[in-house]
């Protein structure tokens, strides 16, 4: 969505918001203009701030990705989990060959 229907957007809900507010606390017709103006600035206002931070923030953050070197080190990383994996089945084998000739001096 484009920036200027967020502004549009929470401009419409600040005016009916401070609207509401105004006709639920006000007691004069000059004071529900005015709580009805100040609030719907505000929501104009805030937006703005809002995307102003977005968009540099997006700029700041925007940092090129590099597939090759993700790949090579996703790469390397299973190779890693590949020799850890075979030593822990070799070490499991060693295990279960442990036969009951080898056992008898072990007291369960």
């Amino acid at each position: 969505m484009r920036s200027e229907n967020y502004v549009a957007f929470f401009t419409v809900c600040g005016f009916f918001i401070g609207l509401v507010f105004s006709i639920v606390k006000v007691d004069t017709i000059m004071d529900l203009f005015l709580y009805t103006f100040a609030i719907t600035l505000f929501f104009h206002l805030f937006i703005h701030v809002v995307l102003v931070l977005f968009i540099k923030s997006n700029d700041i953050f925007n940092i090129p990705f590099d597939k090759q070197e993700h790949e090579e080190l996703a790469n390397a990383q299973v190779l890693e989990l590949k020799e850890r994996e075979d030593q822990i089945t070799a070490l499991l084998k060693s295990i279960n060959d442990f036969t009951p000739t080898q056992n008898e001096g072990v007291k369960r």
